[in-house]
């Protein structure tokens, strides 16, 4: 399929409202046809609660398991895993903190690059006495160290063990290697992956690597439906996890009297309660939207521009020579994805705030992402921030926020900061879109801090809401 046409025909909303989007790693954007078929899929059927035997329910349960087919299938997964419908990754990174049998004398292993609901298992391994560790990247490439991370997973234990990382960094766009998945595993690791930004982009084959677990996104694949997400479960490794409660839905026979109960078998288990049984149907629309398609079709144009934009990037100077944006990670597209992560400098080399640059951005129309992107430990290496510098930023009980630690760096004048601009592309992206950005960008050639103003929204909690009238 053309992607031109394709973007004329249903992401025709974008170019009509004049709109840049560069926030794929964000959230994708629907097409216009996978509303369309799921509003009549609601509009002609008459759908009702699963867990019974009604005609209404039935039809319900008849697609939700036609849609965790389709999640097996598009995987290639059938064979060997379960599906879990999760309300997203983050749900799905929940289950298996929540039901890993951490013990003291167990380890959790996470990547300094992981965003914060892989971070968050750890609060679950301490809890149980385990310890949390996490293995670095190099300074420059934000890549894994891998002879940090060979000797970490080598240490013996007969403990039970998580290891867990991304596919795709969704700070810097780096691939780390799937084959860490197999060599984790047979040093003792359990592996859980998480691929929510991976598989937007890129084919995930779960019969050539089999982590235990993987969680994605569905929303970061084709847009619709939002509150939807996986957890992938391997066969082999369904019966480590144990879950400490249990839920409607997830029980087999329950006693109030007898205080007993059992659990369901495989992914049932863990369905807490009534799934979104109506915009789960929507999940197998989506991924006949991208097989239509084709997946290696959508990598090969955001491989494209992401190229394009990273050599403009590196090509935009001032006058006097100094670099308009300062780029972290990968500077050329070997082993990384199409999201781009950079800083912008005035003509005196001053960081403009990335706050300031969104807030311009979004003044002509264009969509970045800004901040640290729930992914601290990667901004943290880029920043080169130290352990000290960042528990000043908690010094302060009463002050505690991004835009707190902002402040305080500044005030330290050592020219370092919590935060950055990203730009990713994804399904409907075209050449324009790169081009629209660049122009935005090459406006600050030359330009002074003063010139450029302050932000004008200091959020601390990062939700900022406009009124529109």
């Amino acid at each position: 399929m053309d992607i031109n046409e394709l973007r004329a025909r249903d992401y025709a909303r974008l170019d009509a409202n004049g709109q840049v989007y560069l926030d794929y790693t964000g959230g994708s954007l629907y097409a216009a046809s996978q509303i369309e078929q799921h509003m009549q899929l609601l509009r002609d059927g008459v759908l009702g609660n699963p867990h019974s035997a009604n005609p209404t329910s039935i039809t319900t349960t008849n697609m939700v398991e036609r849609a965790r087919a389709a999640v097996l299938a598009y995987f290639n997964a059938s064979a060997n895993y379960h599906v879990v419908f999760t309300q997203n990754a983050t749900g799905a990174l929940k289950l298996v903190g929540e039901a890993f049998p951490f013990a003291p004398g167990g380890e959790f292993l996470a990547c300094v690059d992981n965003h914060n609901s892989v971070n968050g298992i750890r609060e679950f391994a301490r809890a149980a006495g385990a310890t949390a560790t996490y293995a670095p990247l190099d300074q420059t490439t934000l890549r894994l160290n891998t002879g940090a991370l060979n000797e970490l997973l080598a240490r013996p234990s007969t403990h039970p063990r998580l290891f867990a990382y991304p596919a795709q960094s969704n700070y810097t766009g780096v691939k780390h290697s799937l084959d860490w998945i197999a060599t984790a595993r047979s040093k003792g690791w359990a592996v859980m992956l998480d691929a929510a930004s991976f598989v937007p982009t890129n084919l995930l084959d779960l019969a050539s690597v089999q982590p235990d677990f993987v969680c994605v996104s569905f929303y970061k694949m084709f847009g619709y439906p939002t509150g939807i997400g996986a957890l992938l479960i391997h066969k082999d490794s369904i019966g480590l996890l144990r879950r400490p409660w249990f839920a409607g839905g997830t029980v087999n026979l329950v006693s109030v009297q007898g205080q007993a109960h059992a659990l369901s078998a495989g992914e049932a288990a863990f369905e807490d309660g009534t799934l979104n049984y109506l915009s789960i149907p929507a999940v197998e629309i989506g991924l006949k939207h991208i097989d239509s398609i084709g997946i290696a079709n959508i990598n090969q144009r955001v491989q494209s521009l992401s190229s394009y934009l990273l050599e403009q990037l590196q090509a935009l100077r001032h006058t006097n020579g100094r670099r308009v944006a300062q780029l972290y990670g990968p500077t050329n597209m070997k082993d990384r994805g199409a999201t781009i992560t950079f800083n912008v400098f005035d003509k005196e080399g001053t960081r403009l705030d990335y706050r300031r640059v969104e807030e311009l951005a979004g003044q002509k129309s264009i969509s970045l992402r800004a901040g640290c992107f729930c992914n601290p430990g990667a901004n943290e290496t880029a920043e080169g921030l130290t352990e000290q510098e960042m528990l000043a930023g908690f010094a302060d009980p009463d002050d505690i926020s991004l835009p707190a630690f902002i402040r305080l760096m500044k005030s330290r004048g050592n020219g370092k900061s919590a935060g950055a601009i990203r730009a990713s592309f994804g399904i409907a992206s075209n050449l324009a879109d790169a081009t629209r950005l660049l122009e935005f960008l090459d406006a600050f050639r030359d330009q002074s801090e003063s010139n450029i103003g302050q932000v004008t929204v200091d959020d601390d909690n990062c939700r900022v809401i406009r009124d529109g009238s």
